[in-house]
């Protein structure tokens, strides 16, 4: 006998019903704490259920993962599904109900219906949720950095115009920029012209020995030069220097913590197996190599690409009814958005290197030289990156089967 168990998950409990083919149902929906108690109780109750168990519930966020620790701990069958599917499954009433109880008989139906299709949650599937997890706080830490650093530069237009473009050294291991600790010392363009050339070429020396940046010797002459041209805004007063190198260390504090997730999401994802594969393919490197295994999980939770891209929202929709057939149709946008801004950056790292090699670019170059609008022709691109990295993924992990 089959025991299909819908839990509808909200922040501090769960609403719980087992239902058995033919709609009979074995216990209505009750509802069950977050706390270890209860949690131990239900699953106690669930294992002692006669038959063949399988639960279900939906991907809310956070709030689902401790009784999905529990369960599984418990040795139960667990499937967490994306809620869109369980939005979209079928009622057959005309009255709409929205209620925990109501939610937690329709996820047990759904359960019923896609009985073999379910996937169980896994112990490998613990380093995926860890992975988006950090994937999360990065995407969070660098929202921060860029509108930190959107308003330092602001404020430095109106002391020193132009110095977030003085440098071009590259972003260090820890997050700091040359640019950004120059303005730290030199925050203003009278720190520059207003001592001297000869004085300002030694402090910018021991600037250099300070921070353990290369000293070349014409750069202080072409930045003593180029002050002079500038007009600033604000006085050189204290009032200034203060928001200013406040504004830099809240920067830096920033970029330290996006390197720092950027590193453990690195090390990390290197655990997965497919980790060699994804890093392979042109236009992933250590930062969208990891968001992407973050956001797409496992991919033989996917039964063919379409259902990939699906997932993604970069599927194009379908628009047919009688005589009308749509030739172009917009994207669904159901999904993960931060995929989407993941494979939209890898589309632009595509795009300026130009590698006249890859597939996807020249489907890129291909849609952009027909005219193509800017999000067609990127969604199109993102949408043949996921059928190539459904593909090589997949033939990687039938691999590895294989081999064990």
């Amino acid at each position: 006998m089959y025991n299909a168990v819908g839990i509808d998950v909200s922040k501090g409990k769960s609403t719980v019903t087992v239902l058995q083919p033919g709609g009979t149902v074995i216990r209505k929906p009750f509802d069950v704490s977050h706390t270890s108690q209860n949690l131990n109780e239900l699953a106690a109750y669930l294992d002692s259920l006669d038959g063949d168990t399988r639960i279900v519930m939906e991907c809310t966020g956070r709030y689902h993962e401790p009784i999905l620790k529990a369960l599984s701990e418990a040795g139960l069958f667990v499937s967490v599904v994306n809620p869109h599917l369980i939005k979209n499954f079928g009622s057959n009433s005309l009255r709409k109900v929205k209620s925990d109880p109501a939610d937690a008989r329709k996820i047990a139906r759904y359960t019923l219906d896609n009985w073999a299709e379910l996937r169980q949650y896994s112990g490998m599937d613990n380093t995926r949720t860890q992975l988006k997890t950090l994937n999360s706080q990065f995407s969070f830490f660098m929202k921060q950095k860029v509108a930190v650093k959107a308003n330092l530069i602001a404020l430095l237009d109106n002391t020193y115009p132009g110095v977030n473009k003085l440098f071009d050294s590259p972003v260090r291991e820890d997050g700091s920029e040359k640019w950004v600790d120059y303005a730290y010392s030199f925050w203003h363009v009278d720190c520059v012209r207003g001592i001297g050339l000869k004085a300002f070429t030694e402090r910018y020396q021991a600037f250099c020995k300070r921070h353990h940046y290369i000293f070349q010797a014409d750069k202080p002459e072409k930045l003593f030069n180029a002050s002079k041209e500038l007009a600033a805004v604000f006085p050189k007063e204290k009032t200034y220097k203060l928001l200013i190198q406040q504004s830099i260390q809240q920067l830096n504090l920033a970029s330290g913590h996006v390197e720092r997730l950027r590193r453990e999401m690195n090390e990390l994802a290197s655990t997965l197996p497919e980790y060699s594969t994804v890093m392979g393919i042109y236009g992933v490197g250590r930062t969208y190599g990891p968001q992407l295994i973050a956001e797409i999980g496992d991919v033989s939770r996917f039964t063919h690409r379409e259902a990939l891209t699906a997932f993604a929202g970069v599927d194009p929709g379908v628009d047919e009814s009688g005589q009308h057939k749509s030739k172009s149709n917009r994207a669904s946008k159901v999904g993960s958005a931060r995929l989407r801004k993941t494979l939209f950056q890898i589309m632009t790292t595509l795009l300026q290197n130009a590698p006249e090699d890859d597939p996807v670019y020249r489907f890129l170059d291909k849609k952009r030289s027909q005219g193509k609008p800017y999000y067609v022709y990127m969604t199109a691109g993102a949408n043949k990156f996921l059928r190539i990295y459904y593909g090589k993924v997949k033939e990687c992990l039938r691999n590895l089967e294989q081999e064990s």
